[in-house]
């Protein structure tokens, strides 16, 4: 099926959430425009969802009890280097503590509950009923995985995001302990560039992603990224899923310096 056929139109403006995962009805730049509430009950499949990514598209919703769907296509892209990915020394030394257990796809759905959640900042939420059940179904096909970070039982922080060839999109993250939400992203820059990951997708880029070296690159330069990111595949379970990675594995990987 074509991305024609997705009946639900592109949104483009030069400007991105402000808190990078919002996305709700001030996060959009002010040139955007809202799409017809018609389309809001047309069937969005996983197949469709794939595509669109490989399109450079991304879906969004306007709050989470409005049932509808917006492609977007931001001028601006967010993106991390993986080569360039900057680690801060306080932050390694939490990860090398091993404080948190880090596992992966343990708990998607509390991960997607946490993502939703009021944050500081954030008080709506764009993680609508079709949201979630597109990427369940995505992770059902493994296709999105979810990063869990315990204190203890405690479920205190996570990301999730989307896999396609050598690219992942990260999709949103939350925090219930200082420092959680951080760790998971150290987890998952150690495992994308272990994997072989060429790409790694913020959307959109904040002052608290900047401080690991996000960057914005403009949408031309982001096909060409993601273009050569399709082709070959990542190994999202390059470490084992079922147990823990240490620590100080995790920051070596993802720090190293490329050659």
């Amino acid at each position: 099926m074509s991305l024609q056929h997705a009946t639900v139109p592109v949104i483009s403006g030069p400007n991105g959430a402000p808190d990078g995962k919002t996305r709700g009805r001030h996060g959009r730049g002010k040139y955007d425009h809202m799409a017809n509430r018609e389309s809001a009950f047309i069937e969005i499949t996983p197949e469709v969802l794939l595509k669109a990514y490989a399109c450079g598209i991304f879906p969004m919703a306007e709050s989470a009890d409005d049932p509808s769907l917006y492609w977007i296509e931001p001028e601006m892209r967010g993106i991390i280097p993986l080569d360039r990915f900057h680690l801060p020394g306080r932050l390694a030394r939490t990860v090398r503590s091993d404080r948190f257990t880090v596992m992966v796809n343990r708990d998607f759905d509390g991960v997607l509950d946490g993502c939703a959640d009021p944050q500081p900042g954030r008080q709506r939420t764009w993680i609508n009923a079709r949201i979630r059940m597109l990427y369940r179904k995505l992770y059902e096909r493994r296709h999105c995985h979810s990063i869990e970070v315990y204190d203890s039982d405690a479920l205190v922080g996570g990301l999730y995001g989307v896999s396609l060839g050598r690219a992942f999109f990260g999709e949103s993250m939350f925090h219930r302990a200082r420092d959680a939400s951080k760790v998971a992203l150290v987890h998952l820059i150690a495992r994308l560039r272990a994997g072989g990951f060429k790409l790694l997708d913020t959307h959109f880029i904040t002052q608290h992603l900047k401080t690991f070296g996000a960057t914005e690159v403009q949408r031309r330069q982001y096909h060409k990224l993601l273009a050569d990111a399709l082709v070959g595949e990542g190994d999202f379970a390059v470490f084992p899923l079922a147990t823990p990675l240490p620590g100080d594995v995790a920051v070596a990987r993802a720090a190293a310096r490329s050659k």
